[in-house]
């Protein structure tokens, strides 16, 4: 399997940082100085975004075609997720200090909002509405942050369901938002009514992360279950779903274009798809030595990208080939939990480092 180790011009910054296979609670990070652009080795000076079309595009096809940017993000904020606004901008969750941050790609600058007392965001998507919906475990609580005016609207768990760790939320074809609890849950909530429901998950705790296929299907991952779950909306029943290698840690999940399910298998450093049309499985490991596999995301190409805390590296699968493209992060131990992207562009938040970080292509 052929896999590029692309060089990054800039130097990186030195971290203090603790490699963990947990999620929420990492040591204390010390950072200096302001990162400033990175390209990639030969890349060329600004990378434009790329503009849906009707036309299949082309596949960038080596490092002259990715350019990677970094923009710091207030010390101390552990950004752990992101998800690009609908004006341009980019949300993430500032899970440290409970606020909803706003960056601007155009000068770097960036806003933040109080979520309320208590708050620890984790996951952070936009929805039909164009508003940030964000998975809040220390509220225990579905919050909406209103784009124009910051008005917080929060949509607690009900009373016996305290202590859901929630981690991560995604709309299905009918605007209804499903989101997933690591002690053992998963739910739903109706935007326009703010109707909840809670269940119980198959198999107790590890619902992490989770998908909705261009059919409206919804799956997710259960890292401590080692399963992907598809979810019946009318029954909110489970069928469980098992990737060929035992214990490997399933930890996020998405749907590319054709209703494929690829998983981050982060216990087996394993990238992993699963066909529904047929029932099958596949997998591949990601390169390196050791590697962890914590998010995948899928692109507009049908790329796969995938972050690897052990090889503090952002890979690129391109299933056509079956082959990786690595990308190292811009600072030591960077611990990228989570990616997101719009055309021509992959966001992924360094939580250790403070720092937001983009791929152009």
């Amino acid at each position: 399997m052929l896999s590029q180790r692309l060089l990054l011009l800039a130097a990186p910054l030195l971290l203090v940082l603790a490699a963990c296979s947990g999620d929420d609670e990492p040591p204390p990070v010390a950072t200096t100085a302001d990162a400033v652009e990175t390209p990639l080795a030969n890349a060329p000076d600004e990378a434009p975004t790329a503009a849906p079309t009707d036309e299949p595009e082309e596949e960038p096809r080596d490092a002259t075609d990715f350019v990677m940017q970094s923009y710091p993000v207030p010390p101390g904020s552990h950004p752990h997720d992101v998800a690009p606004a609908a004006d341009g901008g980019v949300w993430y969750t500032a899970q440290r200090t409970g606020k909803l941050g706003w960056l601007d790609p155009a000068n770097g600058e960036v806003r933040e909002i109080e979520l309320g007392a208590g708050s620890s965001p984790h996951g952070v998507i936009v929805g039909p509405d164009g508003a940030p919906w964000i998975t809040d475990s220390g509220l225990n609580a579905i919050v909406r942050v209103d784009p124009e005016t910051d008005e917080v609207a929060v949509y607690p768990l009900p009373a016996d369901r305290r202590g859901a760790n929630l981690n991560t939320a995604a709309f299905d074809d009918r605007g209804v938002l499903w989101f997933t609890g690591q002690s053992g849950v998963f739910g739903r909530l109706f935007p326009d009514t703010g109707e909840m429901h809670v269940y119980d998950a198959p198999n107790g705790r590890g619902p992490y992360g989770i998908t909705s296929t261009p059919d409206g299907d919804v799956y997710y991952a259960s890292l401590a279950g080692s399963y992907v779950g598809r979810i019946d909306p009318s029954a909110a029943s489970v069928t469980l779903l098992s990737p060929p290698t035992e214990g490997q840690g399933a930890r996020r999940v998405w749907s590319d274009s054709q209703g494929r399910i690829w998983v981050s298998e982060w216990n087996a450093g394993q990238v992993a798809v699963y066909d529904p049309a047929d029932d099958s499985w596949r997998e591949w490991p990601l390169p390196g030595a050791n590697p962890n596999a914590y998010a995948v995301y899928v692109d507009e190409l049908d790329a796969v990208w995938l972050t690897d805390f052990a090889g503090n590296a952002i890979h690129r699968f391109d299933p056509q080939t079956e082959t990786f493209m690595t990308f190292d992060l811009p600072h030591a131990n960077g611990s990228v939990r989570q990616l997101l992207g719009r055309p021509g562009e992959v966001w992924a938040p360094e939580s250790a480092a403070d720092q937001i970080v983009v791929i152009r292509f």
